[in-house]
């Protein structure tokens, strides 16, 4: 008799942990609260869906139990995900480590899994919510409610249909419920409920590549402006994390990858209610000495310029009001009237221009999460529950959270694929 694999959640880890299971020999069955699966997979990489990346690290993953990630990573890396998408029929392109369907869609990477699922015959339950899980003996109990929307007759609305409550045995058990992040429907954490009823302790849950806001008035006169940068991130006066790239400014403070990377590390220092601030370097290529430099080159080049008219050519007319207001240096000013202390005033300004962070945006803008299930509570191995015997974890319902650049997706395949194969074993 096959061994009966329940799966709560048909995401990317879920559906990947699927398909492993069932080409072990398992009869698998997943339960998804969305209306359809893989909801979150064509919002990712813009809609291209970058699935993973060829330059793995370490570093690229976060966890408070930190070499977990990497070691299950490893286990089941990026050469073989981008192998068995090629099986699936899904060429990829690589473009400096990002890796993506040739097609550039990600629904391509959607049907692949779907139509995988199907030939090896996966029954598949959606708009079905997992509410409660109990053990018994060495089987899982699992309650759901199954809630159909109906369409509202003349509008184009769509409203509850009557629940239904449904009751499912399975040998193993896997939590592949997502996270809180994404304004998808369904990022709800309710997968958090169910580990911590079974157990489990969580690591407390923040949004994690965010958007930060920030206190200054200034950034509604700078909405819209993006510029090349450096982000460092210091908590309590202590730097924690810094990236470069392109940086986005908005009317409530800083967004980009450079922002996202370090914004997990922010979201936490909030959390716990201390001071957070980032660092602006706005000409990231250059030391202080070399910049310093090129100020002076371009005073000399053009003495009689007005100030209003120095950044032209270098920086958005937007931010170069910003930068010079700081700098206490009056536009109307010629450059080569600039003293050595403004000089020195108006370098600090744009390689340290500092802002402090408030808050980041709501969950529903995150990519993804920071916390989660506490991994020291989970085998590496095969994913499985050191606590409940039979019950599996997969994706980022777990403590774990990738930089920019496919390393979350890899997270979702690689913790998918072990968990698959763990509730297989006997």
């Amino acid at each position: 008799m096959k061994k009966q694999v329940l799966i709560a959640g048909g995401g990317a880890a879920g559906m990947m942990a699927a398909i492993t299971a069932a080409e072990n020999g398992a009869q698998v069955t997943v339960l998804e609260q969305n209306d359809r699966v893989g909801k979150k997979i064509l919002a990712t990489g813009n809609g291209r869906c970058n699935f993973t990346n060829t330059v793995q690290e370490p570093g690229c993953y976060r966890s408070d139990n930190p070499m977990f990630p990497w070691e299950g990573v490893s286990r089941y890396d990026s050469r073989q995900v981008i192998r068995r998408f090629l099986d699936l029929g899904v060429y990829s392109k690589n473009k400096n480590g990002y890796v993506y369907p040739f097609s550039e869609q990600a629904s391509a990477v959607l049907d692949v899994l779907r139509m995988e699922m199907e030939r090896l015959k996966v029954q598949v339950h959606t708009d079905e919510k997992v509410t409660e899980v109990r053990k018994k003996g060495k089987s899982f109990l699992v309650h759901s409610e199954y809630r159909e929307e109906t369409e509202k007759k003349g509008k184009n609305k769509k409203l509850p249909g009557t629940a239904e409550q449904h009751t499912w045995k399975a040998d193993a058990l896997i939590l592949a419920n997502g996270s809180k992040a994404s304004a998808i429907p369904g990022s709800d954490g309710s997968g958090y409920v169910l580990a911590k009823s079974l157990g489990h302790h969580l690591i407390p849950v923040v949004p994690a590549l965010v958007q930060l806001k920030c206190r200054e008035e200034f950034y509604k006169a700078l909405a819209g402006v993006r510029v090349y940068g450096k982000v460092s991130l210091y908590i309590e006066d202590q730097l924690v994390s810094a990236d470069t790239g392109e940086i986005q400014l908005a009317a409530y403070g800083i967004s980009g990858i450079p922002v996202f990377q370090v914004s997990r590390y922010a979201a936490s220092g909030l959390r716990e209610k201390k001071k957070v601030r980032a660092v602006l370097d706005f000409m990231p290529d250059f030391d202080d000495t070399v910049f310093d430099g090129f100020l002076e080159r371009r005073i000399l080049s053009g003495p009689d310029k007005k100030m209003e008219h120095f950044f032209t050519g270098l920086f958005h007319k937007k931010l170069a009001v910003v930068l010079l207001k700081r700098a206490q240096i009056r536009p109307e000013r010629c450059a080569g009237e600039l003293s050595e202390s403004e000089r020195y005033r108006l370098l600090q300004t744009v390689k340290y221009f500092e802002t402090q962070v408030t808050d980041t945006n709501s969950f529903e803008n995150a990519q993804v999460c920071a916390g989660g299930v506490d991994t020291r509570e989970i085998s590496v191995m095969d994913m499985q529950s050191l606590l409940v015997p039979g019950l599996y974890f997969a994706g980022e319902i777990m403590d774990v959270d990738g930089i920019c650049g496919g390393y979350n997706l890899q997270w979702a395949w690689s913790s998918g694929y072990l968990a698959g194969k763990g509730a297989t074993r006997c």
